[in-house]
């Protein structure tokens, strides 16, 4: 379990988990709301399988105290980077500092690592709301952009939500 002690509006604990036999299905179903359709899948349920099918990236379970409200994946790249990629909080659950605290609990993992690995993600140019929050957390872009996506790299030791 990764816990940075960041908590939702509502005082609850944000701590990121492995998916197991137990949780799976939960993560499987957290679905984003439709406006953000554009940037992510419909069901997280998409995420596992890359996780499952690929050797790049891991998947975690987002926990509000003990209910699963979303997933995040993270990854190491070639170079040695380490990525966050592939987050969905549950729509029924947004609006209450989840994603956020997911993000500034994950980031702060990686970039604690050994060897103090950069700490990347990138984001859809439109989707402004995601642009706003990782700049709020200390990432900014590098310039590079890969699959019509902004590469942000983190800049400094991750905020606090």
């Amino acid at each position: 379990m990764i816990d940075a002690g960041h908590r939702d509006r509502d005082g609850r604990v944000i701590t990121l988990r492995p998916v197991d036999d137990d949780n799976w299905r939960m993560v499987a179903d957290v679905a984003p709301r439709d406006d953000q359709r554009n940037w992510v899948p419909a069901l997280a349920a998409r995420y596992l399988l890359l996780t499952m099918r690929g050797d790049v990236w891991r998947s975690l379970a987002v926990y509000a105290d003990e209910t699963v409200v979303g997933h995040v994946m993270w990854g190491v790249d070639d170079d040695g980077s380490h990525w966050i990629g592939g987050m969905i909080i549950d729509a029924t659950e947004q609006g209450r500092g989840i994603g956020r605290a997911t993000v500034a609990t994950l980031a702060g993992w990686l970039a604690a690592r050994d060897g103090k690995p950069p700490v990347r993600l990138s984001y859809h140019p439109e989707n402004k709301a995601a642009a706003a929050l990782y700049k709020s957390l200390g990432f900014h872009p590098t310039g590079a952009v890969e699959d019509d996506e902004l590469i942000a790299e983190l800049t400094a030791s991750p905020r606090r939500p």
